[in-house]
């Protein structure tokens, strides 16, 4: 009897070792489509959420205060028939500032087009090399998108192998003919086009090595090394322009600045007035939109 309670507590310890990497919220809004039971979206998000929550992604040891915090905001736009949907994702990852309780958005993405089937009950799958559904091919997508940007701010390119089966999904999953997964030339604001910048596109690398240096060299160093923070901080807003001046208006760089521009605005009220002046400058033209927000900080 000792032996079996010894062998069920061996078992607990082994597997609260190796809690899984994600932590999501899944945030369903069925105000627009106007369907009687609404009860499907209450299976829906934990369905979705057991998927990202409850599996391995990776071979690394996670304790549950490290796991990857983000929401997955799904608005549902309309239900053509039974069992049909189509939504729109927003996708936010934050990540600790070291020696701190101050969590950065480290990722923020609206995908406008996603049409799906879904069933009650239906066990969701993934496979890497397989397109089996179009759930379990963008929540897969989407939860290696937030494995390859949190690694990407601890090391210089560290998400590399997460981003490649980011990439092996889409290529899967253009066979299924669903928006979303194609090179469309009329939509630049996709899943296609994401993980090709990211993964493909050597104009912007600057822009993965910019995570790096803002938040490992940068927010975690920030309270100890200010001055090398800062320094750093503006280095990677440097290569954020230096992409978008090679590229204007790309994917990469709009989501890099709807994440990181707000608190830029913010974190930079302490730096000297010449990084200041220099940053204002790179933000004016990498994010015009926003000059007003951006010009607050010379006036500290």
């Amino acid at each position: 009897m000792k032996k079996a309670v010894f062998s069920i507590i061996f078992i607990c310890l082994a597997f609260f070792a190796k809690a899984q990497e994600l932590n999501f919220t899944v945030i369903i809004n069925s105000d627009r489509a106007r369907i009687q039971n609404t009860t499907v979206f209450s299976t829906m998000k934990t369905s979705f959420e057991q998927f990202l929550n409850g599996r391995s992604w990776t071979t690394d040891e996670f304790r549950p205060e490290e796991r990857i915090q983000g929401n997955l905001l799904i608005t549902i736009n309309d239900v053509p028939q039974v069992g049909i949907y189509n939504a729109t994702v927003q996708v936010q990852v934050v990540r600790p500032v070291y020696g701190t309780n101050y969590e950065t958005l480290i990722f923020n993405f609206a995908d406008r087009n996603w049409n799906f089937d879904y069933i009650e009950s239906q066990p969701l799958e993934f496979n890497r090399f397989n397109f089996l559904n179009n759930i379990s091919s963008l929540l897969g997508y989407y939860a290696h998108i937030a494995l390859g940007m949190d690694y990407d701010t601890f090391e210089k390119e560290g998400g590399q192998q997460f981003f490649e089966i980011a990439n092996d999904i889409v290529n899967n999953a253009q066979q299924s003919g669903r928006p979303g997964w194609v090179q469309s030339p009329t939509d630049r604001r996709n899943r296609y086009w994401l993980i090709n910048d990211i993964y493909s596109s050597p104009v912007y690398a600057p822009i993965r090595e910019a995570n790096y240096l803002y938040h490992r060299q940068g927010l975690d160093i920030l309270l100890t090394e200010p001055e090398k923070a800062y320094e750093n901080m503006l280095e990677a807003v440097r290569l954020v322009a230096e992409a978008n001046k090679a590229q204007p208006n790309g994917i990469l760089t709009i989501t890099f600045m709807d994440a990181k521009g707000d608190e830029i605005s913010k974190v930079f009220k302490g730096a000297s007035l010449e990084i200041r002046t220099e940053l204002v400058e790179l933000l004016l033209e990498v994010d015009p939109n926003n000059a007003r927000k951006y010009n607050e900080l010379l006036k500290s």
